[in-house]
């Protein structure tokens, strides 16, 4: 049986990576990188980085898998993933099983943790469920980008007592919130903070654990204006932005 490793890698820093993590890597025969373009091409540079400074010796192969197309403006937003999921594992599929021996150990570097907001666990278990004798997948978590953000403002993630609830900008902007607890938003590509009606504090962190970091913090009516600048500015500027924010609603212990 093939071996499959999803291994957690941090957020940008290659020290991120924990000490099974970086065992888990100097098993790797083959690495299965997603190709998303040229404007994503410094996150392939960061995985590089982290592969050359964990596993050195370079003993293994690199098989590049192209990211199909998705649509960004369904109307149906779950059945255009589910379909975008289909295709991703029919080439995931066709790489691992084109490019794995079958007493090999295969392996995808997954940003931050693979059970967060990310997609890879749900497609690779697609091809076992359609093939069970096919992977034996190993998941190594990995300091998600929830983890960092509260690190890097140096404030506990959660108050005493109190609930956080972590969503997505999208539902964010439906309104889709409970009505009490903090908030930890990912995947927010329209600034959906400008909707909030409710007093809070906002901690927001852009390309979190790089050199290229952006971290802006305060009053959510005060520097709104603020992080949406920053926040443009630098896209623009890389051609692409990874951010996340905590929403710390006011009058709570």
């Amino acid at each position: 049986m093939r071996e499959l490793l999803l291994i957690g890698i941090g957020v940008g820093d290659p020290d991120h990576l924990t000490v099974q993590a970086v065992n888990a890597l100097g098993r790797v025969d083959v690495l299965f990188v997603i190709n998303k373009g040229p404007e994503k091409a410094e996150l392939a540079e960061l995985r590089s980085e982290i592969c050359r400074r964990h596993r050195p010796d370079g003993r293994f192969r690199v098989v590049e898998i192209d990211d199909p197309d998705r649509d960004r403006d369904p109307s149906d937003y779950r059945s255009a993933v589910r379909a975008w999921h289909d295709r991703r594992a029919t080439l995931y599929e066709q790489a691992i099983i084109g490019s794995l021996a079958e007493d090999e150990c295969g392996a995808f570097l997954i940003w931050g943790d693979p059970a967060l907001y990310d997609s890879t666990l749900r497609i690779i278990d697609r091809i076992v469920d359609q093939d069970p004798g096919v992977l034996d997948v190993e998941v190594v978590p990995g300091i998600s980008s929830v983890q960092a953000l509260a690190a890097r403002h140096r404030i506990p993630l959660n108050r005493i007592g109190e609930a956080v609830h972590i969503t997505t900008g999208r539902k964010l902007a439906a309104g889709l919130i409970p009505d009490e607890g903090d908030l930890v938003i990912m995947l927010d590509g329209t600034c959906a903070f400008t909707t909030v009606t409710f007093d809070a504090t906002i901690y927001w962190g852009a390309y979190l654990g790089t050199p290229n970091e952006l971290l802006v913090s305060g009053a959510l009516h005060e520097v709104s204006d603020e992080i949406q600048r920053v926040r443009a500015e630098a896209r623009a500027a890389r051609g692409w932005i990874m951010d996340i924010y905590l929403l710390r609603r006011a009058n709570v212990a």
